[in-house]
C-alpha cells in the first residue's frame, strides 16, 4: 500500500479548514441576519399575495425562536370582498438545516394553536376562488409529462409532512346557499411516526384520524373511524343527492418510484359496512360490509393506468381490473376485468346487500368466470370495442331466492306499477279472457315487433353485443342516455320480475336475471315471448295484446293486419303515447309512414312480408275504432308532435333492431299515392324496385362490415358470404314469381 505524501495531506487540510472557516462565517452572518432576510422574505409573499390573489395578509408578530424554529403570532388572510379565510394566533415552525444548505424546505417540528379556516361560496362569490387562478403563460406551451409530475407531487406532498407536529384548536367551516359543514381538529399529535387526532364534526360526531407516518420511507398507514357512530362524508348530500358513510376506512401507501419514463405508486384502500344511497344507483341503501383494493398505479407521459396486477376484494370473491385514461392525442377510455374461476355461491353471497333484491336468498352450484374488456377512442367513438362475458363451468340454480324465476312457466298473477303504484292485476292464465296463447297472435303482429324490438330474438342468448356497442358509440356522441340496448328477453324480465325503476343496479339486475333464465333454460323463447305479448304496455292502463288490440281496433290479436300490427310495433316504446299518431277521423297522422316503410322493409327483406311498392305496408288501412276518436279529437298537430317527441321513461325503444339489422336509410318524404297507384300500381315498375332495393341491401351490408381485427381475407370471405345469400333471395323471389 502505497502513503500519502505529507504535502498532499497538508494541503488538504488547509483546504478542509478554510471551507470550515468560510461555512462558519456565512453561517454566522446569516445567523446574525436571519430577522432581517425574514422581515424581508415576508415583506415580498406580503406583495406577492396583494398583487397576484388580490389577498391581504397580515402578521402581528414573527421571529426566530432558538436556532431554526420561526414563531408566528395573529395571522390573517382577507380576500379582496370577501369574508375573512384563515385566522390563525400562534404558528410556530421548525425547519431542518442539513436540507435548507441544498435549497429544500424540510419540516422538523409545527405547534399550531387556535386557528379558523373559513371558506364560503355564497350567491356565487367565493372567498377561495384564487386558488383556481390561472397564471398567464407568455412562453411557448408545452405539453405536461404526468409520469414526473405525480412523482414531483408524490415527493413534494410526503416531504412536506413535518416529524412532529401538535395542532390543537383549529376550526374548518364551510358554508354555501345550502350547506354549512363545521369540522374541529381538537388535537393532532405526529409524534416518532405515530398519528392520533381528535376531530369533532359539525357539534355532533367525532373522527379519528390513526396510524403511522414515515414520509422518508414512503410508508404512510391512516385509519379513519367515529366514536361509537359511523362516519358520514358530508358535501356529498348536497351535491350529489346520496348519502356515503362506514364503519372505518384506511389507507396504505407502500411505496413509489420513478424509472423508464413511468411513476408507479402502491397503494391499498380498504372500507368495513360501506354504505351508499343515491337514487340513480339503487332505490334502498347498498352495504358493502368489507371491500378492499391493492392498486398498482402507472402514470405515463399522456396517461393513468390501473395495472392488472391490482386486486379488488369483496368479501368472497377477488378481481382483477385494468383501467387506463390516456389524455392524447385524443382522450382513451380502456376498462379490463378478469375474475377467474370462483364458486358461483361465493360469487351471489358477495353481492353487496340491498343491491339485488330479487336475487336474496338464491343458491347456486358450479363455477362462474367473468371478463370484460371495454374500450373507446373518443376520437373515434364508433369503433368501440365491447365485449361481456360470464362463463359457466357446470352452473345450475338449486333455489331459488327470494324470487321464482320459473313462475311464468304456469299460471300467475301480473301487477303492472306506474310511478311506484301498483295498478289493477292481471291473471296472465286461460282463464282472463284477454290472455292470447302464441299460436293465437296474429304472425304479421309477433314479426313486427320482433323486427322493430328484437330481430334476432329467436338466436340470440338475451344479448346482443353488437346493439350494446352502437348504444355506447351513440350515447357518447349525443353526451346522453339516448339509444337503449334491451332485448325481448331483457324486457320481459324487467316487467316481470323488477320494478320500472332507472339505477344502474337494476340494469345489472336484470342482466343477470336474463342469462340465468336463458342459460339454464328456464323458458322456451315460445314461452317468454308468449308472456311478452300478455304484460307489457300497449296504453294507459292497457296491458297484454288481448286489452290492446280490442282497445285500438276492436278485433282479437289473431285479426290484426299488417298495417295494424307495424302501428302496435311503434307504440311499445312509447305506450302511452299511442292515440296521438292518430288523427280525429282515426287516421294515422302522415309523419308515421316512413316507420311503416322501415319496419315494412325489414320485414321484407327476411322475407315475412311482400315488398309494398307504395312503401306504405298497410299504412293507410289503419283506422282507429270510433268508439275512442273523440279521446283524440281535442289534439292538433303541434300538441300532438310535442308529446310525441317528448323524451319518455323508458329509452330502450327501438335500438335494438336498427342495430341487429343493414342500417337502412331513413325514407324521404313520400306523397300519399294515387287510388289507381294503390289498386293496381305496374309491374314492372314492382320487379324494378325490388331489383334496386335488393341490390341497395347487398351494397349496405357490404358497407357495414365490421372489420376491427380482421384480416384482408377474412373481410373478403364475409363479402363473399354476403353476395351469396342476396343471390339466393334473388333466386327465392324469382321462383315465387315476385322478381
Amino acid at each position: 500500500m502505497r502513503r500519502l505524501d505529507p504535502k498532499y495531506i497538508r494541503i488538504g487540510g488547509i483546504v478542509a479548514a478554510a471551507l470550515l472557516i468560510i461555512f462558519l462565517i456565512v453561517g454566522y452572518i446569516a445567523y446574525s441576519k436571519r430577522e432581517s432576510i425574514l422581515q424581508h422574505e415576508l415583506a415580498k409573499i406580503t406583495l406577492k399575495a396583494k398583487h397576484d390573489y388580490n389577498l391581504d395578509l397580515k402578521i402581528a408578530s414573527a421571529h426566530f425562536v432558538g436556532l431554526s424554529t420561526v414563531e408566528f403570532k395573529d395571522i390573517t388572510i382577507v380576500p379582496e370582498g370577501c369574508d375573512s379565510l384563515l385566522n390563525i394566533k400562534h404558528f410556530d415552525v421548525g425547519i431542518k438545516l442539513f436540507p435548507l444548505i441544498f435549497g429544500k424546505v424540510k419540516l422538523a417540528d409545527v405547534l399550531l394553536e387556535n386557528g379558523h379556516l373559513n371558506l364560503t361560496n355564497i350567491n356565487g362569490v367565493k372567498n377561495f376562488d384564487f386558488l383556481f387562478k390561472k397564471k398567464k403563460d407568455t412562453t411557448q406551451t408545452h405539453k405536461v409529462n404526468l409520469a414526473d409530475l405525480a412523482d414531483n407531487l408524490v415527493n413534494e406532498v410526503l416531504y412536506k409532512i413535518p416529524d412532529n407536529l401538535n395542532l390543537s384548536n383549529f376550526l374548518v367551516t364551510y358554508s354555501s346557499d345550502s350547506t354549512k359543514v363545521k369540522m374541529l381538529t381538537q388535537s393532532a399529535i405526529i409524534d416518532g411516526g405515530k398519528l392520533t387526532s381528535t376531530i369533532r364534526l359539525n357539534d355532533s360526531l367525532t373522527w379519528h384520524f390513526a396510524g403511522t407516518l414515515h414520509p422518508s420511507d414512503k410508508d404512510i398507514d391512516i385509519k379513519l373511524y367515529a366514536d361509537g357512530k359511523r362516519v358520514e362524508i358530508p358535501f356529498i348530500p348536497a351535491k350529489y343527492k346520496a348519502k356515503v358513510s362506514f364503519d372505518s376506512f384506511s389507507t396504505k401507501l407502500t411505496s413509489e418510484s420513478n424509472s423508464g419514463g413511468e411513476t408507479q405508486i402502491n397503494v391499498s384502500w380498504s372500507v368495513q359496512n360501506l354504505l351508499i344511497n343515491q337514487p340513480a344507483l339503487a332505490s334502498s341503501d347498498i352495504v358493502v360490509p368489507d371491500g378492499s383494493i391493492d392498486a398498482s398505479i402507472v402514470v405515463g407521459k399522456n396517461y393513468v393506468s390501473l395495472d392488472s396486477a391490482s386486486t379488488i376484494h369483496l368479501k368472497k370473491i377477488t378481481a382483477h381490473p385494468y383501467i387506463k385514461y390516456t389524455l392524447s392525442p385524443a382522450k382513451a377510455y380502456a376498462l379490463k376485468l378478469n375474475t377467474g374461476w370462483l364458486n358461483a355461491q361465493d360469487i351471489f353471497d358477495s353481492f353487496p346487500v340491498g343491491m339485488f333484491d330479487a336475487l336474496d336468498g338464491i343458491k347456486v352450484a358450479g363455477k362462474l368466470s367473468y371478463s370484460l374488456h371495454f374500450n373507446l377512442d373518443t376520437a373515434n367513438p364508433d369503433a368501440v370495442q365491447f365485449d361481456s362475458r360470464l362463463d359457466r363451468d357446470n352452473f345450475r340454480i338449486v333455489k331459488y331466492g327470494k324470487t321464482d324465476l320459473a313462475r311464468l312457466n304456469g299460471d300467475f298473477v301480473y301487477i303492472p306499477y306506474e310511478k311506484g303504484k301498483p295498478m289493477p292485476a292481471r291473471n296472465i292464465s286461460p282463464s282472463n279472457p284477454d290472455y292470447t296463447p302464441l299460436d293465437q297472435i296474429s304472425p304479421d303482429l309477433r314479426n313486427a315487433v320482433m323486427t322493430a324490438e328484437d330481430p334476432t330474438f329467436y338466436k340470440n342468448n338475451g344479448f346482443v353485443e353488437e346493439t350494446i356497442r352502437k348504444s355506447l358509440a351513440t350515447d357518447f356522441k349525443q353526451k346522453k342516455f339516448k339509444r337503449g340496448g334491451s332485448t325481448i328477453s331483457m324486457q320481459l324480465v324487467k316487467n316481470a320480475y323488477l320494478s320500472r325503476e332507472k339505477t344502474i343496479a337494476r340494469k345489472i339486475e336484470e342482466t343477470l336475471i336474463v342469462w340465468m333464465i336463458v342459460n339454464n333454460n328456464i323458458m322456451t323463447k315460445n314461452r317468454m315471448l308468449e308472456v311478452y305479448f300478455n304484460i307489457i304496455e300497449w296504453g294507459p292502463n292497457v296491458y297484454g295484446i288481448g286489452e290492446a288490440s280490442r282497445y285500438y281496433f276492436g278485433k282479437s290479436p289473431a285479426d290484426l293486419t299488417l298495417g295494424e300490427s307495424i302501428y302496435l310495433a311503434s307504440i311499445v316504446p312509447k305506450p302511452k303515447t299511442g292515440l296521438y299518431y292518430f288523427l280525429p277521423d282515426g287516421t294515422l297522422r302522415p309523419n308515421l309512414v316512413n316507420y311503416f316503410n322501415l319496419i315494412g322493409k325489414l320485414m321484407a327483406g327476411q322475407y315475412l312480408t311482400r315488398f309494398d311498392t307504395s312503401k306504405a305496408y298497410g299504412f293507410y288501412d289503419v283506422r282507429l275504432k270510433e268508439s275512442i276518436r273523440n279521446h283524440v279529437a281535442h289534439v292538433d298537430s303541434a300538441q300532438a308532435n310535442k308529446i310525441l317527441n317528448a323524451t319518455t321513461d323508458d329509452d330502450d325503444a327501438m335500438g335494438v333492431a336498427l342495430s341487429q339489422q343493414s342500417p337502412t336509410p331513413a325514407p324521404e318524404p313520400e306523397k300519399k299515392p294515387t287510388f289507381l297507384q294503390r289498386l293496381f300500381g305496374k309491374k314492372d315498375t314492382v320487379v324494378q324496385k325490388t331489383k334496386q332495393q335488393l341490390k341497395d341491401e347487398e351494397n349496405q351490408r357490404i358497407k357495414d362490415i365490421d372489420t376491427t381485427g380482421k384480416t384482408r381475407k377474412q373481410i373478403r370471405q364475409e363479402k363473399r358470404q354476403i353476395k351469396q345469400e342476396e343471390d339466393a333471395k334473388r333466386a327465392e323471389l324469382k321462383a315465387k314469381g315476385l322478381l
